[in-house]
């Protein structure tokens, strides 16, 4: 049976889209401080009562 190339890449060449590319930019610094805000400000948040009463009915 022949050898399957269809997946590889040639020597030296990085798989895969766009790597090896440096992403370090100003706009990608400012997306992860805003998940970064959002994800605490989530953690943050109250369990609203609802949804504790019903977790003490799992008792």
């Amino acid at each position: 049976m022949g050898h399957d190339t269809q997946n590889e890449t040639p020597a030296g060449t990085p798989a895969g889209k766009g790597a090896g590319k440096p992403r370090d930019t100003a706009r990608d610094r400012q997306m992860g401080t805003a998940l970064r805000s959002v994800y605490q400000q989530t953690v943050e948040e109250a369990v609203p009562d609802e949804f504790l009463a019903l977790l003490g009915k799992l008792d």
